[in-house]
């Protein structure tokens, strides 16, 4: 029976089964080293007076994938306090001699798209698998709260008939002889789903946007976490709603990962004390202007605004998250409640984490008439979107939600610098493979 290499700790002098993949081989003549890699952890193997075990070692490549039959000793020089004493060796997997990228040693820095070349070689590194460890502690925080919170999971079709988030960065495709086109986003089917009474729905699931844009937070497929949520008064109740999942989230990956985080990256997890800091654009906007940051757009921020107000308010207010509400509705969707007050403004917002926005949301307009009349004004043909106006029809509760980029989460999370160390496999305007 197999024994994970954490575990071994607990078998001094017992006789184990180890698997996993040859990380460091070290030959003196008559003694050989291992260190044996799975994904717990690593362990020091030792083999002496072996004829047949030395054999199969003076075989070995570096990364190969063997089993290993011995004995746990206790060993204070080596990793972990203890090694193991090896009695056979079996290669399930020869490796070939020369690997395309290092996987362990340190002969320096590779470059980030050749690493994605050899992504399967990059993610044995313990520091990447980390990275997926991270996203799964949030995940499933994420998961817990919807389903503590008395959320209905939905999956929505990623092949649509019309934009759902205008017709700018769409993808589109045959489908049979029609066009259809790759979802931008679930919110259609969101703000179904609150027509149909659901009251509270989330989706985690693909999300395609046809950016040709090569910066460090853009991707072309990444995935999304969206909620919808009904009987809201206004979109503060969507923003509260998200700070509690947010805490959530960064307090299961503090108490799962926190310390193996803080090895190797050298963060410490903070979890956000709520209410989170929440400004106008309006605010914003004068905030940079007293900072002599230059706008370029009124109605949005560009990336250094973005930054800037970040510090700003880490400085002012000692938070990593800092709300922007209240967009113009010139640069908000025709679905976009727009504000009593002052119809020019939309009740939205976008959330920024450390200088970054990682999300966009707002409370929906969930009145047919006004709903068309909006869709209007935009400029939107109304046939092709007719099947999401009949939502509205019958009935349909105030509502409002987000759409969260967890890789974008991820990345600010663990201080990375690109999106493409966080995803599993980076999707681009130049990347389809591996």
């Amino acid at each position: 029976m197999r024994t994970y290499i954490a575990d071994t700790k607990n078998k001094v002098g017992e006789s184990v089964e180890l698997f996993g993949w040859v990380q460091t081989i070290r030959d003196q003549k008559k003694i050989k080293f291992l260190i044996l890699r799975d994904i717990s952890g690593v362990v020091q193997c030792v083999v002496f007076g072996n004829d047949e075990a030395l054999k199969v070692v003076e075989s070995l490549t570096l990364e190969s994938v063997i089993k290993i039959e011995g004995t746990v000793k206790a060993e204070k020089q080596a990793p972990g306090g203890i090694e193991i004493a090896v009695e056979k060796i079996e290669v399930l997997s020869l490796a070939a001699p020369e690997l395309p990228i290092p996987v362990i040693e340190k002969t320096g820095e590779v470059d980030l798209a050749k690493r994605i070349d050899w992504r399967w070689l990059d993610l044995r590194k313990p520091e990447r698998k980390l990275i997926f460890d991270v996203w799964t502690a949030m995940e499933q925080a994420f998961v817990d709260y919807c389903a503590e919170n008395k959320y209905i999971e939905i999956h929505s079709p990623k092949l649509m008939s019309a934009p759902s988030e205008g017709s700018a960065e769409l993808f589109e495709v045959k489908y049979f002889e029609r066009k259809a086109y790759l979802s931008q986003s679930p919110q259609f089917y969101k703000q179904m789903a609150m027509a149909a009474g659901f009251e509270k729905t989330f989706e985690i699931g693909p999300v395609f946007r046809a950016n040709p844009s090569f910066t460090s937070r853009h991707d072309t497929e990444f995935t999304g976490y969206d909620i919808e949520i009904s009987f809201i008064d206004s979109h503060y109740d969507v923003m509260a709603e998200e700070e509690r999942f947010i805490v959530a989230m960064l307090t299961g990956i503090k108490e799962k990962h926190g310390d193996k985080i803080k090895e190797f990256y050298n963060r410490d997890i903070t979890v956000p004390a709520t209410p989170f800091p929440k400004v106008t654009m309006e605010e914003a906007k004068k905030i940079l202007s007293d900072l002599n940051i230059a706008s370029t757009d009124d109605g949005d921020l560009n990336p250094e605004e973005e930054r800037k107000l970040s510090e700003f308010i880490k400085k002012r207010d000692n938070h990593e998250f800092v709300f922007v509400t209240d967009y113009p509705k010139s640069v908000r969707p025709f679905y976009h409640m727009r504000q009593e007050s002052d119809p020019n403004v939309t009740k939205s917002f976008d959330l920024l984490f450390n200088g970054l926005e990682v999300t966009t949301g707002a409370q929906r307009e969930h009145r047919y008439d006004i709903l068309i009349q909006q869709a209007q004004e935009k400029g939107l043909t109304l046939e092709p979107i007719q099947f999401y106006l009949n939502f509205f029809k019958y009935g349909c509760p105030p509502h409002g939600g987000l759409g969260f980029g967890p890789s974008r989460f991820v990345m600010q999370t663990l201080g990375l610098e690109n999106v493409r160390e966080v995803t599993y496999l980076y999707r681009g305007v130049k990347r389809l493979e591996p």
